[in-house]
């Protein structure tokens, strides 16, 4: 059972980008509150990660207030082809945008986030329990200790939520995450007003009425909403940048579960100049890349290689000249104790080709292929800017080698990390065993 829970319907995402900020003006004066520059990057990168980690491949932004900067962000951001955009000509209230955006959806379920709040909750956990309770709406619960900010939700022993209490000082308690999985059908069908409140208008009066669910996760949660927590943001997201979390736990937990995405020249081999490898007499390893790959291969349960292979397309060489390289390097690699578990391709001259990268095609063929992989626990690393887009587009983590070309300044909103070489990388790796 894919770990993403996609095949449940749930691979689409409204994620609120609407907010005025008025609390923030005064630290992000000319931006929309999701916009705010966090650690490097726009704060709603953070919150498309979450998503494409969990799975969700379409969008839909329900924007208002200052939409400029952040349509321009999502045209250099997402393929055009995979998200939606749904603009209110005037305020409607977190209920109204949601209201409005899901006329546009397309599936049965969708995951509903706001633009200005990271809570890391397990997305494919939410969809099992939306969908085990055939819910009409299934709630985020972050536990909190000393809290005056938010309401509290309270939940009996089955997760049916029992009563949402108003904010005031509590010394502990599950609050709403603002993350839900939405029943499209069942909440168009309640015949909503133009303008109103989700969470006041449409929660706190509808658990009465029908059941809702909640699903407690105590994972990492930031709001933005206030300039103290901002800076707050700012601090943590940029430590857990430097030292990734997912880096230990995929050390952690070795070959359990964890793919390797490889772009194959200037990763695996080196670079001919200017020009394609058309013969494997001209295919030539890193110095210690046999000996990584070997390392690689104990730590993830599948090595994947995708690479742009216009050579092909444009008529220099053949496929079979392309596969007698790749028989050649996967014959060689395991014979020095590696492994390689499948080769994708794209020989288009096309850019806009769903398997060129920085589209991510290749990715989900390989999840074909390969029902095990699970994005949320891939690594792509490569040496070009269109790698880790690539990685960014089907929700990987993503490593930048310098081997043929300087890194970008970090951060970068496409990179996690940065290394010289393969044989770097790996030994990093072997550093946090």
């Amino acid at each position: 059972m894919p770990d993403n829970f996609s095949f449940m319907g749930l691979d689409e995402a409204v994620i609120l980008a609407g907010g005025l900020g008025t609390r923030l003006r005064s630290a992000v004066p000319e931006l929309p509150k999701c916009m705010a520059p966090v650690a490097g990057k726009p704060f709603l990168s953070y919150v498309i990660d979450l998503c494409l980690q969990g799975g969700i491949r379409k969008f839909i932004f329900a924007l208002g207030y200052k939409s400029e900067p952040i349509v321009t962000y999502l045209q250099q951001r997402l393929p055009a082809d995979s998200y939606q955009l749904s603009i209110e000509n005037e305020p409607l209230g977190t209920g109204g945008a949601i209201r409005l955006a899901c006329e546009k959806a397309t599936g049965k379920q969708v995951l509903v986030l706001n633009g200005d709040t990271l809570f890391r909750i397990d997305i494919g956990r939410l969809a099992k329990s939306h969908y085990d309770h055939q819910a009409l709406c299934t709630l985020g619960l972050k536990p909190m200790k000393d809290f005056d900010r938010y309401g509290m939700v309270e939940l009996d022993e089955t997760n049916v939520i029992t009563s949402f209490r108003e904010k005031q000082h509590y010394e502990r308690g599950l609050i709403n995450g603002g993350v839900y999985v939405l029943d499209v059908a069942g909440f168009l069908a309640g015949g909503l007003p133009e303008k109103f409140s989700f969470e006041k208008d449409w929660l706190e009066k509808v658990y009465t009425q029908r059941l809702l669910f909640g699903l407690v996760d105590d994972a990492y949660f930031i709001d933005i909403g206030i300039p103290e927590d901002l800076a707050r943001a700012q601090k943590e997201l940029n430590t857990l940048r430097e030292d990734p979390p997912w880096l230990q736990t995929l050390v952690q937990e070795g070959n359990t579960g964890w793919t390797l995405f490889l772009d194959r020249d200037g990763v695996i081999n080196r670079e001919k100049d200017k020009n394609y490898v058309f013969h494997y007499g001209e295919f030539f390893f890193y110095e210690h890349n046999l000996e990584a790959l070997q390392v690689l291969s104990d730590i993830f349960s599948y090595i994947v290689v995708v690479t742009n292979q216009r050579g092909v397309g444009k008529g220099l060489m053949t496929t079979a000249d392309l596969e007698d390289i790749h028989g050649k390097m996967t014959a060689e690699i395991a014979g020095a104790g590696g492994k390689i578990d499948a080769i994708y391709y794209c020989d288009s001259l096309s850019d806009d080709h769903p398997n060129r990268k920085p589209n991510p095609g290749m990715a989900f063929a390989a999840q074909q292929d390969i029902p095990a992989i699970d994005f949320s626990r891939s690594v792509m690393v490569g040496n070009n800017i269109s790698d880790m887009e690539f990685g960014r587009n089907a929700g990987m983590y993503t490593v930048f080698l310098s081997t043929t070309s300087p890194a970008p300044a970090l951060p970068h909103p496409s990179i996690d990390l940065v290394f010289p070489s393969l044989a770097d990388f790996t030994k990093a790796l072997l550093k946090k065993t």
